[in-house]
């Protein structure tokens, strides 16, 4: 999907040295468009971009200097998924208000837009199978989730001027250099292990990485992106297909047998890992219909695809150890 050419002036990239920070500084990079990318700590992670390292991104961090020039910030920067513990909040708050921090900042200094990569888990979950709307109210369900509602609301808060703010709200990211849950289940179906997932019939949405990226560069390129927008690949499929695609690009057998749900969830209450369960077994449905419609995006690569791409990435990083 092409964009028209790049306004002048740079693009400041938080959590430029992760997994979709890496993806976007490279597109933006190759597209000819101007980048700060923002580290904690050294890393080679933003070739051809201004590499500066900031350290944790707190509500003291310094952003006069790093702004100065730049027409918009990707706001990518946050911690993993913590559990979210009675009394445990602080790292939430604390997160907000960096952000809050770094929208003021942004207004104050005439930067045009931001972009926040927010989450879908900042609608939480439901079971009637219906597919979540942009207009859909937050409703997190965990400190990940409503980590991300704090988020947006500080930024939304924070906002003055001119300066535009755009939410993106992704279910699940995959694409080469994955982490987490994603990887896991690579390496489960590498491994050929039974799994007890063959009559799951939910329906879950993901988006490729290029995608995400293609879409972030949209809102950068949009003249009136403001607002909350919601995407995925243009395939949902279930848990079991999902795992039979992956053994195929893996080569690997798909050793999938039936369990009743109530005992797969049984089981993984046991095991501490209900959240884990609840996401191989519930549906998480999106309507992006607004988000292609207002912003001219589709997604340019289908789910086999970025399985392959993610799947060599897997082989190719295996035989490097």
């Amino acid at each position: 999907m092409g964009h028209a050419a790049s306004p002048s002036g740079s693009v400041v990239v938080t959590g430029a040295a992760g997994f979709i920070g890496r993806a976007l500084v490279a597109q933006l990079v190759a597209r000819g468009q101007p980048v700060t990318a923002l580290l904690r700590r050294p890393s080679p992670a933003a070739p051809g971009a201004a590499a500066r390292i900031i350290g944790e991104i707190t509500a003291e961090t310094e952003w006069a200097p790093i702004l100065a020039g730049a027409r918009a910030v990707v706001h990518l920067a946050n911690r993993a998924h913590v559990p979210l513990r009675t009394g445990e909040i602080g790292w939430i708050e604390a997160e907000a208000a960096a952000a809050r921090y770094l929208a003021r900042a942004a207004s104050q200094g005439g930067v045009e837009r931001i972009v926040l990569l927010s989450s879908i888990k900042v609608l939480g979950e439901r079971t009637d199978g219906k597919p979540f709307t942009a207009e859909d109210p937050p409703a997190p369900e965990d400190g990940y989730g409503l980590a991300k509602q704090r988020i947006e609301e500080a930024m939304r808060e924070a906002m003055s001027g001119d300066t535009r703010l755009t939410i993106l709200r992704p279910p699940l990211v995959y694409g080469p250099g994955v982490k987490a849950n994603f990887l896991a289940m690579l390496r489960l179906v590498d491994l050929g292990l039974p799994l007890p997932l063959a009559g799951i019939g939910n329906r879950r949405s993901f988006v490729f990485t290029d995608n995400l990226v293609d879409l972030i560069e949209a809102a950068l390129a949009h003249p009136a992106p403001e607002g909350t927008f919601l995407l995925r690949d243009d395939e949902e499929v279930s848990t079991p297909d999902l795992l039979r695609r992956i053994a195929r690009q893996l080569g690997r057998p798909s050793r999938l047998f039936p369990c009743p749900a109530p005992l797969l969830r049984w089981a993984a209450g046991a095991l501490g890992r209900r959240g884990m369960a609840d996401r191989l077994l519930q549906s998480l449905r999106i309507d992006d219909g607004a988000t292609r419609a207002r912003l001219g995006w589709s997604p340019r690569i289908g789910l086999d695809d970025g399985l392959a791409a993610t799947c060599r990435w897997y082989r190719d990083k295996a035989a490097r150890r």
